[in-house]
C-alpha cells in the first residue's frame, strides 16, 4: 500500500503562506468514526487531538484516567489523558495511544508513537507526504 497526501497551504503570521504536511486519518472508538487531517509531525512523541475531537469519539474522563501535562515549543503545558483507540490510514487499521487534550487550542498531530513504526514516511520536496508499508 502506498498513499500520497498533498501538503496543506496555511497562513503564518510571520512567514505568510506556508505548506504543511497533513495526512487523512480516521479515528475509531467503539462505533464512532471521525475523519481528520492532522499535521504529520516527526517531532511529536504521540498523536494529539483536541477536546472536541475526543468528545466526538465518545471520550469521557474516567476515575482511572490520569491527567498528565505535555509541553512542546514554549513553556505552556497542555493537560492530556492518554487513551487507546483504533486509527485507520488508507486501508491499514491499527490500535494506537493518543493524547486527548483537555483544552481546545491545540493542533491535531500525527506523532511517532504506534504510527511511524508501521509505515515508511517520506516528505517530498515540500509538496507531498508518502506513506508506504
Amino acid at each position: 500500500m502506498e498513499l500520497e497526501f498533498d501538503f496543506k497551504e496555511e497562513e503564518s503570521k510571520i512567514f505568510g503562506p506556508v505548506l504543511r504536511p497533513v495526512a487523512r486519518v480516521v479515528l475509531v472508538n467503539q462505533n464512532m468514526e471521525v475523519p481528520e487531517y492532522p499535521y504529520v509531525d516527526s517531532g511529536a512523541d504521540i498523536s494529539l487531538i483536541s477536546k472536541s475531537v475526543g468528545d466526538l469519539l465518545g471520550f469521557r474522563i474516567e476515575e482511572k484516567d490520569i491527567v498528565e501535562e505535555i509541553k512542546g515549543i514554549g513553556e505552556r503545558g497542555i493537560p492530556i489523558i492518554i487513551k487507546k483507540i483504533n486509527m485507520r490510514i488508507g486501508e491499514k487499521e491499527f490500535e494506537t495511544r493518543i493524547a486527548w487534550a483537555l483544552i481546545e487550542e491545540v493542533p491535531l498531530l500525527l506523532g511517532r508513537m504506534d504510527v511511524f513504526n508501521l509505515f515508511d514516511i517520506l516528505f517530498k520536496k515540500n509538496s507531498k507526504t508518502l506513506f508506504a508499508d
